[in-house]
């Protein structure tokens, strides 16, 4: 009993301070630059045009910052838009890396939007036979109700899972070997303030750690909870 707490404790650090983290680096570069001349709105809008990312449209959103590779549309979050701090311009890259992805035809990124795609189906069937499970108890007692249960409850907890563990080495790939290499070569900070870039996109890159973590812990207490 002690080690399942103290690896519950362990668990919930691993999950939690990551995102903790992250908001602090974030917030700590929120503060405008004096050396950076444009907002983030525009600095996407030279970025597409200067690596000539033909079909991606440019918006701001109140959803949070993301590349949509369905509908090609780079969506920066009106706190980034209008802002020319470091997280702004360094968040705009980072998502500008995705777009570069989606141009170079990146197998990773692809196989994601696959895979969530056929995720929000699977969920959408997980959650209805959830819901009918319990009708069917008194008026079946056979072994496929427990079996369409544990199938539904396998797919709502497994399929988040199978999503966060395929965004990791694509949020990687944009970070560090799209969004790192463009803010260098375009010499668009100095070279104090591209260090401080890579803190914050390593900040970033922690959060999908932490839910990827934390899907794995879900997945586990469920489990775990089948076998009482």
């Amino acid at each position: 009993m002690g080690l399942l707490i103290v690896g519950f404790i362990i668990l919930f650090i691993l999950t939690t301070l990551p995102s903790l983290w992250t908001k602090h680096i974030l917030n700590k570069y929120r503060t405008p630059s004096e050396h950076i001349p444009g907002t983030g709105l525009q600095f996407a809008e030279h970025l597409i045009k200067k690596h000539q990312l033909h079909g991606v449209k440019l918006e701001e959103t109140a959803d949070g910052d993301h590349y949509d590779p369905i509908d090609k549309v780079v969506r920066i979050s009106t706190a980034n838009a209008h802002s020319n701090s470091l997280t702004a311009i360094t968040t705009v890259a980072h998502e500008v890396g995705h777009a570069l992805q989606d141009k170079t035809d990146y197998p990773e990124l692809k196989q994601r939007t696959a895979l969530v795609e056929r995720a929000a189906m699977m969920q959408k069937f997980a959650g209805v036979a959830l819901m009918v499970t319990p009708f069917l108890i008194p008026l079946a007692h056979t072994p496929m109700v427990a079996v369409l249960t544990f199938g539904a409850g396998f797919i709502a907890m497994g399929v988040p899972v199978m999503v966060h563990l395929s965004t990791l080495p694509v949020e990687f790939d944009a970070s560090f070997k799209r969004a790192l290499p463009l803010l260098e070569e375009g010499k668009y900070l100095s070279k104090k303030d591209h260090r401080i870039a890579k803190k914050i996109l390593f900040a970033c890159a922690m959060t999908y750690v932490a839910a990827s973590l934390s899907s794995l812990f879900n997945l586990w207490k469920w489990l775990k909870a089948l076998k009482r």
